[in-house]
């Protein structure tokens, strides 16, 4: 990511209602559908500044990885303990076998080799490990919020669960979220293209925006995993053991 991403990220995710939201709605999905033992061991990949750790910390004991170094400066001290810096799709050093659940929370975009990433990181789950990835949905919404973000690639259902099956895993949950938003977001990025917008679309709106777009947002936590939504902005998929091939 650009560095001006980062340092957004690092000042508003306590606060910026995608970030407060988001996190709602996924630790919700994990505590539905993910049958996590006790003392879990728990990894999150690309955690950025560490602004999933609070929520991730409450399911078991949590190591991260973060290559950019700044931001895993700061995730570091958000953990209480050093932040890896193994890249995708090698994790060089990351034991193999030894976690329950891995966290790839709007990262595998950023990777060129999303199919050999997923297999490197299957290769980590203890038995009945699950992943959980959460990607942007649909190509035809590439605006220079992706381009700030250095992404390669959006995903439909179709294509993530393509790569998953690719990888050789299966895919026990796939569906879209931030649905509810999904109209007006669909707008601003199409307005945004035709009126040839150069900034990215992250910045924290004024409080009362703030608060309403962090409730429509939120209401998905009790939704997201047991309603099939057809369309929205993001896309989650539950990635269970390596299928028979």
């Amino acid at each position: 990511m650009e560095r001006a991403v980062f340092d957004r990220m690092a000042e508003q995710d306590e606060v910026h209602w995608w970030y407060v939201a988001r996190r709602r709605i996924l630790h919700d999905l994990i505590a539905r559908h993910v049958a996590l033992p006790d003392q879990a061991r728990i990894l999150e990949i690309g955690c950025g500044t560490g602004h999933n750790f609070e929520m991730l910390r409450g399911f078991g004991r949590l190591d991260a990885i973060e290559v950019d170094p700044q931001a895993r400066s700061l995730a570091s001290r958000r953990l209480g303990q050093a932040v890896g810096d193994a890249p995708l799709p090698g994790l060089s050093g990351v034991a193999d076998g030894a976690y329950h659940l891995v966290a790839l929370l709007d990262v595998l975009e950023h990777v060129d080799e999303d199919r050999a990433s997923l297999e490197s990181i299957a290769a980590k789950l203890a038995p009945g490990g699950r992943i959980l990835v959460t990607v942007p949905a649909y190509q035809w919404m590439w605006s220079v919020h992706d381009a700030a973000h250095h992404h390669k690639r959006r995903y439909s259902k179709r294509t993530l669960e393509a790569v998953i099956r690719s990888a050789g895993l299966e895919a026990e949950r796939v569906g879209y979220f931030n649905s509810l938003l999904f109209p007006v977001a669909a707008a601003a990025r199409l307005v945004g293209r035709l009126a040839g917008k150069q900034s990215s679309d992250d910045k924290l709106p004024p409080a009362p925006l703030n608060r309403l777009l962090r409730g429509v947002f939120g209401l998905e936590r009790h939704l997201v995993g047991r309603v099939s939504f057809p369309v929205g902005v993001s896309l989650f998929a539950l990635i269970g053991s390596r299928s028979t091939r």
